[in-house]
């Protein structure tokens, strides 16, 4: 897109592939870049549990599409300070309020799984970006990773190991169908 004060560029790959490390260490070495995560815009648990998604989080429909879509097109429109919501892993709850993306800041570094999905709402994602990187690493190692991730989260390593095979995977499957639209491949590590 051309026009905006900002570029944004997607980082977007399958979880444990390290959007948010990449997104934040980018941001972190350039003082006018920031990091938008999307998984701020996870739905609350509450509302995952009235939906009967719960113990799907994580997958497309599980987000809020809508508010992710609202920020991005609002910090295409001008450099007007921009707020956005985070998310604690401790709880996994989104936060609202916690990501401020002031006048001055001329990258984002947006991140997530979806950004190149073409369902479910998510397909007006992609238009709102500037560039898409899909990130790919060794399918062991990611999978180990996440299980770690899990793990640190509180989950028992037998409950994060069936999180990653009956929740992550198949996301990541999905999610694989997007590379192919992305502006680049990145192998990562």
């Amino acid at each position: 897109m051309s026009g905006s004060p900002r570029r944004l560029i997607g980082l977007v790959g399958p979880p444990g592939v390290g959007k948010s490390t990449m997104a934040a260490r980018l941001a972190d070495e350039d003082p006018s870049a920031a990091a938008l995560p999307m998984d701020g815009f996870h739905l609350p648990q509450s509302r995952l549990v009235e939906l009967g998604r719960r113990e799907r989080m994580g997958a497309p429909d599980t987000f809020d599409v809508a508010a992710f879509s609202a920020v991005l097109a609002a910090l295409r429109a001008d450099d007007a300070p921009v707020t956005a919501p985070g998310f604690d892993r401790t709880v996994e709850e989104p936060v609202a309020g916690t990501i401020a993306i002031g006048r001055g800041i001329r990258t984002i570094y947006v991140e997530g799984n979806y950004l190149l999905h073409d369902a479910d709402g998510w397909q007006a994602i992609a238009p709102l970006l500037d560039e898409t990187w899909y990130l790919e690493l060794d399918d062991e190692l990611r999978r180990e990773r996440l299980i770690a991730r899990h793990v640190r989260s509180g989950k028992t390593p037998d409950a994060a190991a069936a999180w990653v095979r009956d929740v992550d995977e198949p996301n990541a499957r999905l999610i694989s169908r997007g590379a192919e639209r992305a502006t680049r491949r990145l192998a990562v590590d």
